[in-house]
């Protein structure tokens, strides 16, 4: 999506260690405007699938996802990091790792959000290693319920997650795919 890779070009800062920072944009101040621009990019490309569920993970997702959402005009479920209080009922488990924070986190879902007749849509701001689609995936085939695919926002090409989410047979639509980017000199190149 040319809007998406003009924005990370203009805005993203690249870090020792293969981060992309866009938070200034993306995750962290958001640019609704441009957020409505990638949710239509996604109707449009899943235009021939049945959605009826929006999942992302906590945090950085959850603002992408509502706007998806509403394009969708379907809720949004977001697996959350950690069990507080308020949560009750049995829950969807898994682990994750995080690429950004180098943490491992037990992600839940309460199971009266997720079930066998759902049709999802997982949306996330980027793709690494694949760890927390990956883990998302695992929930979803907990459930019962269908992947009708995954949309994300930011693909790391260069790094093995879009490999190994489409190896399992996931439809993967990502806006913008960074073939490679170099800190020093502030390049980014996208497939």
């Amino acid at each position: 999506m040319q809007a998406l890779e003009e924005r990370i070009r203009k805005d993203g800062i690249i870090k020792p260690g293969n981060v992309l920072k866009v938070d200034s944009f993306l995750n962290h101040q958001m640019d609704v405007s441009l957020f409505v621009e990638m949710a239509r990019e996604w109707k449009r490309l899943f235009s021939d699938r049945t959605i009826n569920k929006i999942l992302t993970i906590e945090a950085s997702g959850i603002g992408i996802a509502c706007i998806v959402a509403a394009e969708f005009n379907v809720p949004v479920v977001f697996a959350k990091k950690s069990q507080s209080i308020n949560l009750d009922g049995e829950m969807y488990t898994t682990k994750i790792e995080s690429f950004t924070h180098k943490k491992s986190y037990d992600v839940i879902v309460s199971k009266k959000f997720l079930s066998k007749d759902d049709h999802i849509l997982v949306i996330d701001d980027f793709l690494a290693n694949g760890c927390a689609i990956n883990g998302l995936l695992e929930i979803i085939e907990s459930a019962g319920a269908t992947v009708e695919g995954v949309g994300i926002a930011i693909e790391k090409g260069f790094q093995q997650g879009g490999k190994l989410i489409r190896d399992r047979g996931v439809r993967v639509e990502s806006l913008a795919i960074v073939d490679s980017m170099d800190c020093e000199t502030g390049s980014i190149i996208f497939r």
